[in-house]
């Protein structure tokens, strides 16, 4: 009797993928810094009274696209704990939802932006780093350090370094940057995703703005797992909040009948100053890859809703800049 044939595959093609909840759309009613709070709560009050009529917009836009179908939509805040000051909890979400209450907005869902670089054990911005595939310009040689190396990425081919050249060298011409498939002229983008930690160690990093806001776009997309598992699960807070930040959950539910917090699209109404920050989340997304088994599974559940979706996570984005 001739011996069983062996059968080999890949583990993570017999890993499931769960799936996440989905709105339709989730809008962003703002992400502000520590600064902001501290000057007091008519700070808040003008930036909910701004963003308000946006996100009125938004929702009449999502119902007609829907035809008969009512819409799914949840709104969010992300809060800056990452680089932000140590002012507790206790002193700044209340007077952040009563500013939303007044100008007639509902916050849902509460995030922390530290979350976007560790939550519930997940490692969610390395997570995305190992998705980057790195977009290099024609003609690459290799002398470029990796991004793994230096932490910055591109869209294109860098002006090349000017040294100072030995006597009887031609010193090398200077050349403009060149962004990668542009549209008659270059538009581009030179990107820092970390920066050391300040002790030297490699491991030890700082993650940019840029780079968490890229991981934060993911999470509202459902785009993340973590071993098959969904990250930065909704959790719902009774009782007094804490004076550490890092004593709550990295997505807090506030509403307890909101729609899911994770949307097949996503709008963001926030302050023009954050238009670079932006650029460069869309500059960074355009070379992550978010697994194959995820992204199907997102489009499929769209299909049977009757709706047409990018696969790429940045077709899924959209923006209102305010001020």
């Amino acid at each position: 009797m001739a011996p069983p044939e062996a059968i080999f595959a890949e583990s993570a093609e017999r890993r499931r993928v769960r799936s996440v909840p989905l709105a339709h759309l989730s809008v962003e009613l703002g992400h502000l810094y520590f600064e902001d709070f501290l000057t007091g709560p008519d700070t808040l009050l003008r930036h909910f009274r701004t963003v308000a009529p946006w996100a009125a917009a938004a929702r009449g836009i999502a119902a007609a696209d829907l035809g008969r179908r009512t819409p799914r939509i949840s709104t969010c805040f992300l809060i800056d704990d990452y680089f932000g000051p140590t002012t507790p909890p206790t002193e700044i979400i209340p007077p952040l939802l009563a500013a939303a209450e007044e100008a007639g907005l509902r916050i849902d869902y509460l995030a922390r932006e530290a979350a976007c670089a560790n939550a519930d054990g997940a490692p969610l911005a390395r997570l995305v780093e190992e998705r980057i595939v790195a977009d290099p310009p024609p003609r690459t040689t290799g002398g470029r350090p990796t991004l793994a190396e230096t932490g910055w990425l591109s869209n294109g081919q860098r002006s090349p370094s000017v040294r100072s050249a030995a006597a009887m060298d031609t010193a090398p011409a200077w050349a403009p940057p060149v962004q990668n498939a542009a549209n008659r002229h270059s538009v581009f983008v030179d990107v820092e995703l970390w920066s050391r930690a300040g002790n030297g160690r490699a491991e030890e990093r700082l993650w940019s703005c840029a780079f968490l806001a890229s991981v934060w776009q993911l999470l509202r997309l459902g785009m993340l797992r973590h071993g098959g598992e969904v990250v930065a699960t909704p959790q719902e807070w009774s009782g007094a909040l804490p004076e550490r930040w890092d004593e709550l959950p990295a997505v807090i539910r506030l509403n307890p009948q909101a729609a899911p917090f994770t949307a097949y699209r996503s709008l963001s109404i926030l302050p023009r100053r954050f238009l670079t920050t932006e650029h460069a989340v869309r500059t960074i997304l355009e070379q992550v890859a978010p697994e194959d088994a995820v992204v199907d599974q997102v489009i499929d559940r769209a299909r049977g809703e009757g709706l047409d979706l990018d696969r790429e996570p940045g077709g899924r984005i959209d923006y209102v800049f305010t001020g």
